[in-house]
């Protein structure tokens, strides 16, 4: 992967790991909404809520517009198709090992009976 693409992962990745601003895309996935609504949803200071904005901005993940004095928040136009798909590839490989763990304490479990019959 190049570096670029890394330091979208990591732009991506930092901004989805707040709960607050988990929680703003999905307000913003139902409807655009101006930093002071969003604040308001979420009780919290509009300094605090433009500052998950600015990172979620940067991210991509949101756009701003500022139209006289009310700034509206909107879904970016990236998606996380990318970051999907590298968690997919993620959660194969580790349904694979979980199957495999299955498949060795399923044997485990087959000699330990074995053992108790002969006794």
């Amino acid at each position: 992967m190049v570096q670029y693409g890394q330091a979208r992962f990591d732009a991506s990745f930092g901004a989805l790991s707040d709960a607050t601003r988990r929680g703003v895309l999905e307000q913003l996935g139902r409807a655009d909404a101006s930093i002071t609504a969003l604040a308001e949803r979420f009780h919290m200071t509009l300094t605090g809520m433009k500052k998950h904005v600015g990172v979620l901005e940067q991210a991509g993940l949101v756009s701003t517009e500022k139209v006289g004095r009310v700034r509206t928040c909107k879904l970016g136009l990236r998606g996380l198709e990318e970051e999907a798909a590298w968690i997919e590839r993620y959660r194969q490989l580790w349904a694979a090992r979980f199957e495999e763990l299955d498949i060795v304490v399923e044997e485990l479990k087959q000699k330990a009976n074995g053992r108790k019959k002969r006794k």
